[in-house]
């Protein structure tokens, strides 16, 4: 079984290491890189790039630079989203972001993580647990998503908060960690 193949599984599996996914990575930031380049009225060649870069791009996809991104290809965004400057998408697993979903600066979608265990880790081993966000979304500034959440539809989530587990549709949540408030719908 390859190093991707047991990521995708969510398996523990070799991101430090690997060749292949070492190349993959390369590639996916060399055309951040170009995207993050690019002067804001290119809009015709950044919509360009994130088509090359993101695995769907809905209709009316925007996406503020600097953005950086893993892969890529495991990042699928509905219509109308929008994420300000400084976005992260660390997708090792796939990132999924419904419709009319709005990212504010300086937020971190994480589907990474590491073995506590040292001699593990140093190895550069990881797992990979996939990331959901429902449609109707809007995620203020500063916010950390961790792996294997998933923030339902028509959700508000506060600046500043940790996402540690999943959050429901219909709420609002902030906090470290991230705690439902009150419902919103």
């Amino acid at each position: 079984m390859t190093e991707k193949e047991k990521r995708d599984q969510g398996l523990l599996y070799d991101a430090n290491y690997d060749k292949d996914l070492l190349l993959e990575r390369k590639c996916c930031s060399d055309l951040c890189f170009s995207l993050n380049a690019l002067a804001p009225s290119k809009e015709k060649e950044r919509e360009t790039l994130l088509h090359k870069i993101l695995g769907k791009v809905g209709k009316n996809c925007v996406i503020l630079s600097p953005f950086q991104c893993d892969y890529g290809y495991n990042i699928r965004v509905g219509d109308n989203f929008f994420a300000n400057y400084n976005c992260v998408i660390l997708d090792a697993a796939c990132v999924t972001i419904g419709s009319n979903v709005f990212i504010a600066p300086n937020c971190g979608i994480y589907t990474a993580t590491h073995p506590l265990d040292p001699k593990t880790r140093n190895r550069g081993l990881e797992y990979a647990f996939p990331v959901t966000i429902g449609d109707s979304v809007w995620i203020g500034g500063n916010v950390v998503v961790l792996p294997g959440v998933t923030i339902g539809s028509n959700t508000v989530i506060g600046a500043g908060s940790i996402v540690t587990h999943d959050i429901p549709d219909g709420v609002l949540a902030f906090g470290n960690p991230c705690t439902v408030v009150r419902t919103l719908v």
